[in-house]
């Protein structure tokens, strides 16, 4: 890797990481607080929408970005094509959201559902305005910017939300919370990113770059049905507060995994884009990549499942106690996200968005039962499953990208099992502790944490431990000299 590339991706690991970290702080801790002041019914009426709203951004979206960031040498054409096809498509689905209201709360028999969706819709044609220009700075693998205006947007929402909650607004502090969000992120956006799209809409660069971006958006629309389904059933079969108990831990699960693979994965798209044509180099890079992250990813995942209890009890309170359970169960789900993930970034770097398209319709084919179970068991064995089906999500798309590169998912396996082990040992302690120490449970979660934090490092110390070893070396190297923070 060129020195200059080398230390772009640093600095784009850097602020993709500060990013996560202070927005979803403030994410983190403005959810808190909204449990605290908000019911599960009011979340649940949320985690219904999300289905809807998720596949309303992706459509929007119509993996255009994706196309944009691999092609080599874009032009103002293909920017303002995809630009003016975003904003049409945009409102068109808005309009179809806004038809759909009634119907929808008709479904899940909350009346409320039909104003709520079409104020919170408009956020898909608030978003469709900054899709260009968050590409054209990850394509510039310019995270900085990004950074800061995501932490900005982030910061207000919150405590717009808040005060809303406060007063009495109920579940509309919720949707304001997205509103917000977007408004402020797309203003910011527009005012510091100086693009601006010419007068013009070529159907050359349409058809070009469509041939990749539409199987690539198939893809990603089977998975986001996938994903999203969950709230469906649970919203159409059970009652508004479990589904408020099950977003909730949902939510929990998502902040190292999903977060965690958006950090890598949206920094590394960009750097292995370049090393398409260099499938040795390519497979080097990615297994430093995979081995950090899956070392992070069964710290987060197994200490979050181990010190689940007095986690929610301190954070959200007892009213959130059924969702601990759930919360366990999906910390197991989570852990192979980022895998699968990575190695399905690898398809799309190696131009085979067809064999993407082909994996997911075959995974999700598998995913049907579960579904079932969910009617007829309950949401315990609908996670169970997951489970289950997670592991053979992620040995499917390793084996797939492990024959694009040459790096087998029983390779991989080898490759991540000793921090596996690390984390285990780690989490079974932190477990042993929730036992054994006879305290509240928020001094207990914060011994459970500190106990946690100090034992992995130890154990990485101790046995020189080489992944760990490698990230440390990159913080010391560039962190301690400014590199970072170019």
């Amino acid at each position: 890797m060129s020195l200059n590339l080398k230390q772009k991706t640093i600095s784009g690991f850097t602020w993709s990481f500060i990013e996560s970290i202070i927005g979803q702080g403030i994410t983190f801790f403005v959810g808190i607080i909204l449990a605290r002041l908000l019911s599960p019914q009011e979340f649940g009426l949320i985690g219904m929408l999300t289905i809807f709203i998720a596949l309303s951004q992706l459509l929007t979206d119509s993996g255009f970005s994706h196309a944009l960031i691999r092609k080599q040498n874009c032009t103002q054409q293909d920017y303002s094509t995809v630009f003016y096809f975003n904003i049409v498509l945009g409102i068109s689905l808005y309009i179809l959201l806004f038809i759909a209201a009634n119907t929808i709360s008709i479904f899940f028999r909350e009346p409320i559902l039909k104003p709520l969706i079409r104020v919170i819709g408009l956020a898909i044609i608030i978003n469709s305005f900054t899709i260009i220009q968050n590409t054209l700075l990850t394509k510039q693998i310019n995270f900085k910017l990004q950074a800061k205006i995501s932490v900005v947007s982030f910061f207000i929402s919150g405590i717009i939300s808040i005060y809303m909650a406060y007063t009495g607004w109920g579940v509309w502090s919720l949707v304001a919370l997205t509103l917000f969000k977007y408004s402020i992120n797309s203003v910011l956006l527009w005012f510091w990113n100086k693009w601006k799209p010419l007068w013009c809409f070529s159907k050359k660069s349409f058809v070009e770059l469509f041939s990749f971006s539409g199987k690539l958006f198939v893809t990603q629309l089977i998975d986001a049905l996938y994903r999203n389904l969950y709230y469906v059933i649970i919203g159409k079969y059970f009652s508004a507060a479990e589904l408020g108990y099950y977003t909730r831990a949902e939510q929990f699960q998502s902040l190292p995994s999903v977060n965690l693979q958006g950090i890598i994965g949206r920094v590394s798209y960009p750097v292995l884009a370049t090393m398409q044509n260099d499938t040795p180099r390519l497979r080097d890079t990615y297994k430093k990549l995979i081995r950090s992250t899956m070392l992070i990813t069964f710290v987060l995942m197994l200490g979050m499942a181990a010190s689940a209890k007095p986690m929610i009890l301190s954070l959200v309170g007892e009213k959130w106690e059924p969702c601990i359970i759930y919360l366990q169960l999906l910390c197991f789900v989570g852990i192979f996200y980022p895998l699968s993930a990575l190695n399905l970034n690898i398809l799309y770097v190696k131009g085979r968005s067809d064999l993407a398209l082909q994996i997911e319709i075959i995974k999700k084919m598998l995913f049907v039962p579960v579904f079932v179970l969910a009617v007829m068991w309950g949401i315990k064995i609908m996670i169970l499953s997951m489970i289950i089906l997670s592991l053979i999500g992620s040995f499917i798309n390793s084996y797939w990208s492990g024959r694009l590169i040459g790096y087998s998912f029983f390779e991989q396996i080898k490759d991540i099992t000793p921090s596996f082990l690390i984390a285990a040992a780690m989490s079974l302690v932190v477990l042993i502790e929730g036992c054994i120490i006879p305290l509240p449970a928020f001094p207990l979660f914060i011994i459970q944490l500190v106990s946690g934090a100090l034992l992995t490092l130890g154990l990485c110390e101790g046995l020189r431990y080489k992944d760990y070893l490698y990230m440390k070396n990159i913080i010391n190297d560039n962190f301690l000299h400014g590199a970072w923070f170019r």
